[in-house]
């Protein structure tokens, strides 16, 4: 799996989501329930992970939505 954005910003996230989704992109948001164990202050990041054979469409995609500031670097 490729971490492609970590981010406390649950909007940010869902709408990423949103388009990976809309693009049939499987995706897993990992620590997404962590809000119950921090108490929902927004300690933890969120991580939106894709598999690694579509992390390059995933990419593009994110970024022809204005989204490359929030990419991680690839490894």
């Amino acid at each position: 799996m490729t971490e492609l954005i970590r981010s406390n910003d649950i909007v940010l996230i869902g709408f990423a989501r949103s388009l990976l989704e809309g693009a049939e992109i499987p995706l897993l948001v990992a620590d997404e329930h962590m809000s119950m164990m921090e108490g929902s202050i927004g300690m933890f990041g969120r991580r939106l992970l894709v598999p690694d054979d579509h992390a390059a469409q995933a990419r593009r995609i994110l970024t022809d939505a204005g989204l490359a500031a929030e990419l991680r670097d690839e490894p």
